[in-house]
């Protein structure tokens, strides 16, 4: 843990320190745990990209503790380049990120839709099983945007998308 003084020493050394305390102090606040993930989304909605940048990796290396509040902050903050520094730190989050980037797809979120299927994008073969469970809903849009979605990721989603996609088409003819 480290206490809130050093996350504001720390959080300067990001927006003004040479790119050797910029690594370090990213690397620092990484490890610091929950207690500096809202200073860190402050950082990224009030500062430069370059700045961004750093408090998005360590917000990736935080982990966990910071998808919800990621996500909660790029509804708020109207800025397409903080939601694409918060989508990037989701990203390399990875899969414990998944399922709540599903349920932006499946609640058509209009506003990080995008964002949230560029992430998973990234993630890959974790984001598959949870997208092929949405096109098992029961609206038509949710599962054209999971099958959109699988497609989009490449190999890693068309395989699976094609498979699910063939099943239907036999399901529905034994019928």
């Amino acid at each position: 843990m480290t206490d809130r003084t050093r996350i504001e020493e720390l959080i300067a050394d990001l927006r003004d320190g040479p790119l050797a305390a910029r690594r370090a102090a990213a690397a620092e606040l990484g490890e610091s745990g929950e207690e500096a993930v809202e200073p860190l989304i402050g950082t990224m909605k009030a500062e430069n990209n370059d700045v961004r940048w750093y408090a998005a990796r360590a917000l990736m290396w935080i982990g966990e503790p910071a998808i919800d509040p990621l996500l909660m902050a790029m509804r708020a903050v109207d800025d397409r380049d903080f939601r694409r520094y918060a989508t990037a730190a989701l990203a390399e989050i990875g899969d414990p990120a998944v399922e709540p980037l599903v349920a932006v797809i499946e609640n058509a979120d209009a506003d990080l839709q995008p964002f949230a299927a560029l992430a998973l994008a990234k993630i890959g073969e974790a984001a598959v099983g949870p997208l092929l469970r949405l096109m098992e809903s029961p609206d038509a849009k949710t599962q054209e945007r999971a099958a959109l979605l699988l497609w989009k990721m490449g190999e890693t989603g068309a395989g699976p998308l094609t498979e699910a996609l063939e099943a239907r088409s036999q399901s529905a003819n034994n019928k």
